[in-house]
């Protein structure tokens, strides 16, 4: 490219070029300069490893609660096929840790290998990838793929993404899966305390559309509320004129005061406000904060002073401990029926171990 810019005429009467450099010069200098010629240059996304919120997550959650679990675990040997059953105190049941994790296979994602006579001719392939399957299942190293011990019964998903087949895995699709996976475990293993575990994703992390949140909230009483997809009574969203999913103002889910206390956002019938939104200032007054009517609602732009606290009422009801752990609606379901449930760190070496059971039948599928 740079010879080819060099060769016109107008930029050579620019730089009072007489002729143009040859690629051999062209080379020479992009190495002087500290390029080098690479195939295929892709590095490794490392960014966020450090992030103040990834560590915090990594040292006060994840890693805590992974070695309560591991401990009421099996223990693998060196040889990979020896196993050690934790000694427990009388009365501790066992756990299993279930990863779960999805693949994707495409139609025209193999090799074309085989015995092919001499006089044969060669076939046109079809172009692309082709039509795709998703897989989704869980796998722990003491069941295997999770299913019945008869294997008639599995907690794996087929799905076929796209609009004109089974539309785009989402939130509601998980829900789903995971729920027919726990009755299967508490019907075939209910011996066992279980586990799941799931990657860092937004599907994964989704809140109800009404879950409690300072992002919006204003600081004085007025008519507020959430914005939720319209949906009717078989749970299937709702759609206008214009293609587009209808949408309607619901109240925001309550609250609860530092006791454990439940603390109403909305004035309740018989008041002269009846139905309309507290505001911040009322919920901090009643968490005990004082002079929060001369606070901003936000600081600009949300960017608060690093480290502040206190700046602005946002910021104060994001560090209110009912605000800061609000449960997704995956985990919601997994504690609602007795069963754990862990998300991976959003930064991470590939800690789930099912990478490298996708990768096994990528293989024999190629």
């Amino acid at each position: 490219d740079l010879v080819q810019y060099l060769s016109d005429q107008d930029v050579q009467q620019r730089f009072r070029l007489k002729n143009t450099i040859s690629l051999t010069t062209t080379k020479r200098w992009m190495h002087k300069i500290g390029y080098q010629w690479l195939h295929d240059h892709c590095g490794q996304y490392v960014d966020g490893h450090e992030h103040a919120d990834v560590v915090k997550y990594w040292q006060s959650i994840f890693i805590p609660t992974w070695k309560t679990i591991e401990a009421r675990m099996l223990q693998w040997l060196k040889d990979g096929i020896t196993e050690e059953k934790p000694d427990l105190p009388l009365g501790t049941r066992p756990a299993v840790a279930w990863r779960h994790d999805k693949s994707t296979f495409y139609t025209n994602d193999w090799h074309h290998s085989g015995w092919v006579h001499v006089e044969a001719g060669a076939e046109p392939r079809l172009k692309g990838e082709g039509e795709s399957i998703m897989v989704l299942d869980f796998i722990s190293p003491e069941y295997r793929w999770c299913k019945s011990p008869d294997g008639k019964e599995s907690a794996r998903v087929v799905f076929q993404a796209g609009k004109a087949w089974d539309g785009y895995y989402t939130c509601n699709d998980v829900l789903a899966q995971t729920s027919m996976t726990m009755d299967l475990l508490q019907k075939h293993y209910p011996d066992h305390d279980h586990i799941f575990i799931f990657d860092n994703t937004p599907t994964h992390l989704k809140h109800a559309e009404d879950a409690l949140s300072a992002r919006h909230m204003p600081k004085g009483i007025q008519e507020w509320g959430v914005e939720v997809t319209v949906k009717d009574s078989a749970g299937k969203v709702v759609y206008g004129q214009n293609g587009k999913p209808l949408k309607k103002k619901v109240h925001m889910s309550d609250g609860c005061l530092p006791d454990g206390t439940p603390q109403l956002l909305y004035f309740p019938d018989g008041h002269q406000h009846a139905g309309k939104f507290n505001g911040m200032a009322q919920i901090l007054k009643e968490h005990g904060f004082v002079n929060v009517d001369k606070l901003k609602a936000q600081c600009k732009d949300f960017k608060c002073k690093e480290g502040a606290t206190n700046c602005c009422c946002h910021r104060i009801l994001f560090n209110q401990p009912n605000f800061m752990h609000v449960p997704s609606l995956l985990k919601s379901l997994c504690l609602s029926c007795g069963f754990g449930c862990l998300i991976l760190l959003k930064f991470h070496c590939e800690l789930n171990f099912i990478e490298q059971c996708w990768g096994y039948a990528k293989q024999v599928y190629h």
